[in-house]
C-alpha cells in the first residue's frame, strides 16, 4: 500500500479528532483496533460531505464496509490530534474503492493508510443497490502518488 506524504490536496475530506485515554493500551499508545473507529469516523463524514450521499442516506441507504486493508505505520500517542484524510480510489455500480490516511496533526507524521470497499445498501430491501448519481465525482479521487 502507498506510504503518502501529508499533502491537504491529496483527500477531498479531511477530519480531525483528539486522541482520548480510552483510546490506549497497556503500551500508552492508540490500540490497534481504534485505528479502524478513526478511519470509519471520517468515512462517516465524508458521506454527509457529499450532497447525493448525504441525500440518499435520509431515504434509506448506507454503505456496507465489505473489506478493508490497514497498515499500522506508526503509533498514535496520548493528547496526540490527528488528521483524516479520506477519498476514493474507484467507483463501481454499487460500490467505492477507498482509500484513507492518518497524520499527526502537528508533525504531519503519517500513522497509518487503509483501503476500504464499500457497498451502498438499501437498507428497506436490505440489498445492494446502485450509487447516487454524483454530479462531480472526481472531486473525491485521491490526487496522491499511485
Amino acid at each position: 500500500m502507498i506510504k503518502p506524504e501529508y499533502n491537504p490536496e491529496s483527500f477531498f475530506h479531511w477530519t480531525e479528532l483528539r486522541v482520548r485515554f480510552r483510546d490506549l493500551d497497556a503500551l500508552n499508545h492508540v490500540n490497534n483496533a481504534v485505528f479502524n473507529t478513526y478511519f470509519e469516523e471520517a468515512r462517516v463524514q465524508f458521506i454527509e460531505d457529499i450532497p447525493e450521499f448525504k441525500s440518499s442516506v435520509q431515504s434509506g441507504f448506507s454503505f456496507v464496509l465489505v473489506h478493508l486493508e490497514l497498515d499500522y505505520i506508526k503509533p498514535i500517542l496520548f493528547k496526540d490530534t490527528i488528521l483524516i484524510g479520506s477519498a476514493v480510489e474507484e467507483f463501481g455500480n454499487s460500490s467505492i474503492q477507498g482509500f484513507q490516511a492518518i497524520y499527526s496533526r502537528h508533525s504531519k507524521e503519517l500513522k497509518a493508510v487503509a483501503k476500504t470497499t464499500g457497498v451502498w445498501f438499501d437498507l428497506n430491501e436490505n440489498k445492494p443497490a446502485r450509487l447516487p448519481e454524483l454530479t462531480n465525482p472526481d472531486n473525491y479521487l485521491f490526487k496522491g502518488a499511485n
